[in-house]
């Protein structure tokens, strides 16, 4: 069993939730599910008292906190799980012995979610917008060079934004992108994102400049000279798409900023129909490409569209009359 002091586990809480504003999240949602656990293992966690403080023991306090209303839905078990999860997997940063509830004490149910493809003419009008873009803090340029990279690596959203310069190298034309997901990596580019990229860095000096600024260690920065956080940049995305007409004025309806990672893969797989590439020669370099551990991952991203299933179904007929021929 897992021991932990009530004290310990409010201060991980205000620490955890300190680490998540300082990357730009307003985490207000998991705020309250923390708040909320921490309130019922005041009140109800089962207990070990001493004299100077009192302990729960964490995974029976969890287990009852998860399962403290009747019927709950499976996918708000999942939720508040992941929640605990994160800030357990945090703690485990500065304690390796600190207890990490598994997945499987919720119900595990897939995503309903469908990835938005982007259409090729949907991304065009998208650069066009993002390069007419107008803001307080972010600036068109900028933006327009954060898409065209999330576009033509599939980067993770997370992994674009947390770019250091140093981890751009303009000469081999590639990323490198560290520690993602376990695992470190890099990433080639073309030759005309080089050149994007190259304008903008020549743009973004200009910015520093201005400010008085020497140095900035991050790749994209606002025009305060400052890091642009993962929660402004997915907020401009997000603003790009529904100004566009692709996403609705309010709710969660429609594509996201991740989206683009989605796009670049089914995009890729497209390519390799039209130009007549044996495609499960070619997964396991998708798959080191994007950072993914084995195919499984990369499957994920591979949704079939109109022109895929098309293409799928032109070459099993081609296959099958090959083998009636044969036989």
């Amino acid at each position: 069993m897992s021991m932990i002091k009530l004290i310990t586990l409010a201060s991980n809480i205000d620490n955890f939730l300190n680490f998540k504003r300082a990357l730009g999240y307003p985490y207000q949602r998991g705020e309250a599910t923390l708040k909320s656990f921490l309130h019922f293992a005041q009140q109800h966690g089962t207990k070990a008292k001493t004299k100077d403080c009192t302990i729960i023991i964490f995974e029976v306090t969890l287990d009852k906190w998860l399962y403290r209303i009747e019927g709950r839905k499976p996918v708000t078990l999942a939720n508040d799980l992941g929640v605990i999860r994160q800030l357990c997997l945090y703690c485990r940063r500065y304690d390796p012995k600190m207890f990490v509830p598994k997945i499987a004490l919720a119900p595990q149910t897939e995503s309903v979610y469908t990835p938005y493809i982007f259409s090729h003419k949907e991304i065009m009008l998208l650069l066009q917008a993002a390069i007419q873009h107008t803001g307080k803090n972010i600036w068109a340029v900028m933006l327009y060079t954060l898409l065209l990279v999330l576009y033509c690596t599939g980067l993770r959203f997370g992994e674009a934004i947390r770019l250091h310069l140093s981890e751009v190298d303009l000469e081999q034309q590639v990323f490198l992108i560290r520690a993602s997901k376990g695992r470190t990596r890099w990433v080639p580019f073309g030759k005309d994102l080089a050149q994007k990229l190259k304008t903008y860095l020549d743009r973004r000096s200009e910015i520093l400049t201005t400010k008085n600024l020497n140095y900035e260690y991050m790749l994209f920065i606002g025009l305060n000279g400052k890091p642009l956080t993962m929660y402004a940049a997915s907020n401009a995305v997000r603003k790009l798409l529904r100004k566009q007409g692709l996403k609705p004025e309010k709710g969660r309806l429609g594509p996201r900023p991740f989206d683009f990672r989605h796009t670049f893969a089914v995009h890729r797989l497209t390519e390799w129909y039209h130009q007549n590439i044996d495609i499960h020669a070619q997964l396991p370099w998708l798959s080191a490409y994007m950072g993914h551990v084995n195919l499984l991952g990369t499957e994920a991203y591979l949704r079939a569209t109109p022109e895929l299933l098309q293409f799928a179904s032109n070459r099993f007929e081609h296959r099958f009359k090959n083998t009636e021929e044969i036989s």
